[in-house]
């Protein structure tokens, strides 16, 4: 239970660091801190937790690294249902709190996208389904090769949280005009809930492509590791 604690926490941290900064401060009101300060909050959000609940849980926060690292061999089948069920609520969690500190605005109209992920007109620069597509398969395969080649035997395990909360903001830089960045279902879904309409509609691209793109790394870094 602890684990599964740890990873509600921590993807709840993540998202409402993540997607609160795109909500509340990417464009206030005339000055705000745009899409690298967004990267930034994504980063620094898995990595201030993977700091304090890492050792616990593993930080996995994500549930196509959880089904990426059972692909690799280093995570039980077991486990990944309790571990998805505590990062989809802790996102919804943190969602629902967003929902409630946005609507309270004075001149509160709409919720607007909500930091949503979406493809064509939910684009953020209007990117195809293709495009959006090819763009998260790829930055979560390298996500994974990068979680798991930072915390194998061979690597400084304490450096790992730095090394990953900078891909995540790396991620995060390239792909927000494109998808306004998933990587991962959770975030996804927890924002698709509120936002509704084409985004719901949109969902099922970001749970397919991550998970996709987490098993090929995972079973790429086994294959890798047989070899050695």
């Amino acid at each position: 239970m602890k684990q599964f604690f740890a990873e509600f926490f921590g993807t709840f941290w993540l998202v409402f660091g993540g997607c609160g900064s795109a909500v509340f401060a990417a464009s206030y009101p005339d000055l705000g801190i745009g899409f690298t300060g967004v990267a930034l909050a994504f980063g620094l959000s898995f990595l201030t937790m993977a700091f304090a609940v890492g050792h616990i849980s593993g930080a996995h926060f994500n549930p196509a690294v959880s089904v990426g690292l059972w692909a690799a061999g280093r995570f039980e089948s077991r486990k990944i249902p309790g571990y998805i069920t505590a990062q989809v609520l802790g996102a919804c969690s943190a969602a629902a709190t967003l929902f409630l500190i946005f609507i309270e605005k004075s001149d509160f109209k709409t919720i607007g996208s909500f930091a949503s992920n979406g493809y064509g007109a939910l684009s953020p620069g209007n990117y195809s389904m293709v495009s959006v597509l090819i763009t998260e398969f790829v930055l979560t395969v390298f996500f994974m090769i990068i979680i798991l080649g930072s915390t194998s035997n061979a690597a400084y395990k304490k450096f790992a949280p730095i090394a990953i909360g900078l891909a995540l903001t790396l991620i995060h830089l390239i792909s927000i005009p494109i998808s306004n960045t998933s990587v991962n279902p959770a975030r996804s879904t927890s924002q698709a809930i509120f936002a509704g309409g084409g985004y719901l509609n949109q969902l099922w691209i970001f749970w397919l492509v991550p998970i996709a793109a987490s098993v090929l790394a995972g079973i790429i870094f086994r294959a890798s590791k047989k070899c050695d």
